[in-house]
């Protein structure tokens, strides 16, 4: 294969940036603004040993899957990455890549694969929007073409790259997370605020992140700024709260129903030259340093750092597909490790009292973000859950403490055997020295939720050489338009 040459493609997969691969004669090439189902004409532009790079010469034949992007930006703002493919053949492909990877990475040749659990209205899904503010800089526009901004813009960064594109509505947010950036924007313009550019070290506001409840209508805004203070605060706290009061009510999807109110303003302190969005200081100008988010009878009280599931509606079939697979009767121990705010855990303990309410068992989490281990104990008090209890620190450190019984001021807390863990680790996974110290607690089951399933194959991999058996998995599209996906495994001791 060489540079320049144009090749006939079939589209048969696309990559996590929703870039179309084909293969010939066993080579791979990704074309970008393909999808699965097209047969192209491409020029390959960049040639590795095992794969290459190409753009379309020619569509010779459409995708019966094909569709029109419903956002404007689907081609700048990197957010729709399988924007162009419709939904039933989104979930299609999701469900293979699932089982494809559990197939080929953990060592499973016929994996028991449930069907993908998908969303019957997947728009205005997200209760988290995390918007990049500028005002400055250089933004590329269609054909290349590269010219100066001083606009604010709050919106997404564009496909490796960190110009802001500026999106006035992105159909994947609440629409309150969508006011409160117009509102924002606004105000930049109205008091001259500018933005933190990294190459000076200078400017104010660099994030705006609005956290929304859908069973409460409760909104959280979260300004991170380069500084100790926003001018003018009392204003921008007021057309915040005008912005969200005066979203209309929806009469279907996800957020039917809902009335929304600005009930926390919260400023955000991070003054260092660096990729992470928070820092450590959180000061609350307006309203509660929380907010409440009510799911099928549980109450979850969510701070500015903590981590909740972004799509709420599919977070509960997850969770109720993951208390299946748990199968708990009560009297169990079960390990929650890397909690969050608790959700999945306290969905756990529920579940145990219901069962067994004289002997309902315990429910013991691990999280490293001391907020969400907060939110999570307060969680638990606030559902009247007693047998719920969290730890702060990495799950990897703190889990072997308990196991061994070393520093512990609480002996209640020393775990010498677990019927259930729970895991649901960031994308990385798990680190082997957890996985070690799960297999030594010798679980019955272990129910995995992962977000990434090329790293839950490895741990499945991992975990099925020291005495567990792949059992069943079942996907669950957290992520509509999107190349992400989750997905729940249940695993048994044999």
């Amino acid at each position: 294969m060489e540079k320049g040459q144009i090749l006939e493609l079939k589209i048969e997969d696309m990559s996590s940036e929703g870039a179309g691969i084909g293969k010939a004669d066993g080579f791979a090439v990704f074309v970008k603004n393909t999808v699965v189902g097209d047969v192209v004409k491409a020029e390959l532009t960049k040639v590795k040993k095992n794969y290459g790079f190409g753009r379309v010469t020619e569509i010779v034949e459409s995708s019966p899957w094909r569709v029109e992007p419903v956002c404007e930006h689907c081609s700048s703002c990197g957010g729709c990455t399988y924007g162009r493919l419709s939904y039933e053949a989104q979930l299609e492909l999701k469900a293979k890549q699932v089982r494809d990877k559990i197939s080929r990475l953990g060592g499973i040749a016929e994996p028991d694969m449930e069907p993908i659990i998908g969303m019957e209205e997947p728009y205005r899904y997200r209760n988290k929007a995390s918007m990049p503010v500028s005002t400055g800089g250089l933004v590329t526009l269609k054909g290349g073409i590269v010219k100066p901004v001083h606009e604010p813009r709050i919106g997404f960064y564009q496909p490796k790259s960190h110009d802001v594109v500026d999106v006035q509505d992105c159909l994947l947010q609440s629409e309150p997370a969508m006011a409160a950036a117009r509102a924002l924007r606004q105000f930049m313009k109205e008091d001259n605020i500018t933005s933190y550019d990294p190459r000076w070290e200078k400017g104010l506001m660099r994030h705006m992140i609005v956290r929304t409840a859908a069973g409460t209508g409760e909104v959280m805004v979260v300004l991170v700024i380069n500084g100790k203070g926003i001018p003018n605060a009392s204003k921008l706290v007021e057309m915040l709260d005008d912005a969200i009061y005066n979203v209309p009510v929806y009469e279907e999807g996800p957020l039917a129903g809902v009335e929304f109110n600005l009930e926390s303003v919260v400023v955000n302190i991070n003054k260092k030259n660096t990729s992470e969005i928070l820092g450590e200081e959180c000061i609350t100008i307006a309203g509660k340093p929380t907010i409440m988010e009510e799911v099928d009878g549980l109450q979850f009280e969510i701070s500015p750092l903590s981590f909740y599931q972004v799509n709420r509606e599919q977070m509960v079939k997850l969770y109720n597909k993951a208390i299946e697979y748990a199968d708990l009767k009560g009297g169990e121990t079960v390990l929650d490790l890397y909690c969050g705010v608790g959700t999945i855990g306290l969905f756990c303990a529920a579940e145990m009292n219901a069962k067994n309410p004289d002997n309902p068992g315990r429910v013991l989490g691990i999280e490293s973000v001391k907020g969400a281990v907060i939110d999570a104990n307060r969680n638990a008090v606030v559902n009247g859950i007693v047998n719920a209890r969290y730890v702060c620190g990495k799950a990897e450190e703190e889990l072997p403490k308990l196991v061994k019984g070393e520093d512990l001021k609480d002996e209640s807390l020393k775990i010498t055997q677990a019927d259930v863990v729970i895991l649901d680790p960031p994308r990385a996974g798990c680190e082997e020295v957890l996985l070690e110290t799960v297999v030594q607690v010798a679980p019955e089951k272990i129910v995995y939720v992962s977000c990434d399933a090329a790293t839950l194959a490895r741990d499945i991999k991992f975990l099925s050489h020291r005495g567990y058996e792949f059992v069943k998995a079942c996907p669950v599209d957290m992520f509509p338009h999107t190349a992400h996906c989750e997905c729940v495994a249940l695993l048994k001791r044999v």
